[in-house]
């Protein structure tokens, strides 16, 4: 047999945010004797030795917050140039996936997959602007279009989003597979009591994940529940400030923050209830995860509805209100739920990642395989 398909992938850095959880769980399920995984990021990523090990090749370029519009295109257009034997690039950059298929279109590589991830840019005025002109140029130099959702598609690709390849956020589920076991356990780690209705949150420190308003509905909580626990799972720009919110509301005895964490399967056997705040998503991979695990999910209802498996875990509840999400939270506490989750209903739903990665590497073969 000959060599393997490489596709290279491009994103910031290979760390434990949501697309690039997706990318690995994918790698490691793909038969990568047929389709090899190779990466170009900006910075060291916690992952980088994990691809190593299964075969992939780590590039580093810097991003263009450190060097400049101008050298950021040199550099993309020098790197494509030298690097042009790869039949696939792969985006997951959203807007600024323009600046890069573009590079890739003028070395002449064939296939350029733009990859939504999300339904709005982050940042201030200045930097959406310039993430508006690098997403302008996606429409032409984009062969191919992928998005996690629907609504993810709609913003990033606009009237071209009914030609999407919609690819869920798949997981490993048995993984996530509730275990009383488990949940004991690591509840005992963290010197959690039995009685305490642990209240769950996985994401990045930034604006889009809502912290903020997530303490203060925790803070109200604790006064009709006072043995209420929060969990923090993650890091990122905003951990100063939300350490901060923390102080000012005076839960410092009620929240942990535990920082990045490669066992997320296992701590959400730990929680009661998820709680995902935030501003606005494409489909994020942790709420498919928390149900996975059986857990009742209160979210925002400016996540998209795609993300409710219809397993009567999911409900969503308006960011205008507090005190909706403070009734919500109680009423969770005295449902009695049993946290078993049949995988039948993963599978039905399009998010078992074996399912996931078949089709991603049937995806890759097809596009790779007309321009051989």
């Amino acid at each position: 047999m000959g060599n393997p398909l490489r596709v290279l992938h491009v994103v910031v850095n290979m760390n434990r945010g949501g697309a690039e959880t997706l990318i690995m769980n994918l790698y490691r399920n793909i038969d990568r004797s047929k389709v090899q995984f190779d990466f170009l990021t900006c910075k060291a990523g916690v992952f980088d030795s994990e691809i190593a090990e299964m075969g992939g090749k780590v590039y580093r370029l810097p991003y263009v917050t450190d060097v400049g519009h101008t050298t950021y295109v040199k550099k993309l257009n020098q790197f494509f140039k030298e690097n042009s034997h790869y039949r696939i690039v792969h985006s997951h950059m959203d807007k600024m996936s323009g600046l890069v298929l573009r590079a890739a279109e003028k070395a002449n590589i064939p296939v350029r997959i733009a990859h939504s991830h999300n339904t709005q840019s982050e940042g201030g005025l200045a930097s959406k602007v310039y993430k508006w002109y690098a997403g302008s140029n996606i429409k032409r130099s984009a062969t191919h279009l992928y998005a996690c959702s629907n609504a993810a598609a709609q913003w990033l690709f606009k009237n071209q989003s009914s030609v999407t390849f919609i690819l869920k956020n798949g997981i490993e589920c048995d993984k996530f597979k509730f275990s009383s076991g488990v949940r004991e356990q690591i509840r005992k780690e963290l010197q959690l009591d039995k009685e305490s209705l642990v209240i769950g949150h996985v994401g990045r420190f930034n604006h889009q994940k809502n912290h903020l308003f997530l303490l203060e509905v925790f803070a109200q909580l604790i006064k009709v529940v006072p043995n209420a626990k929060l969990i923090l799972v993650g890091g990122g720009t905003l951990h100063s400030n939300i350490e901060e919110k923390i102080t000012e509301l005076q839960v410092e005895e009620k929240v942990k923050l535990l920082g990045v964490r490669e066992d997320i399967h296992l701590l959400l056997q730990a929680f009661d209830v998820f709680v995902f705040p935030s501003l606005h998503e494409g489909l994020p991979v942790t709420l498919i995860e928390a149900q996975g695990a059986g857990l009742p999910c209160i979210i925002s209802d400016a996540i998209t509805k795609e993300v409710d498996m219809g397993i009567d875990l999911v409900q969503s509840l308006p960011l205008t209100d507090k005190n909706v999400w403070v009734e919500t939270l109680v009423n969770v506490m005295n449902r009695d739920s049993p946290r078993k989750i049949s995988e039948k209903a993963l599978n039905q739903k399009g998010y078992n990642i074996r399912k996931t990665a078949e089709l991603i590497q049937k995806s890759y073969i097809e596009i790779g395989g007309e321009v051989s």
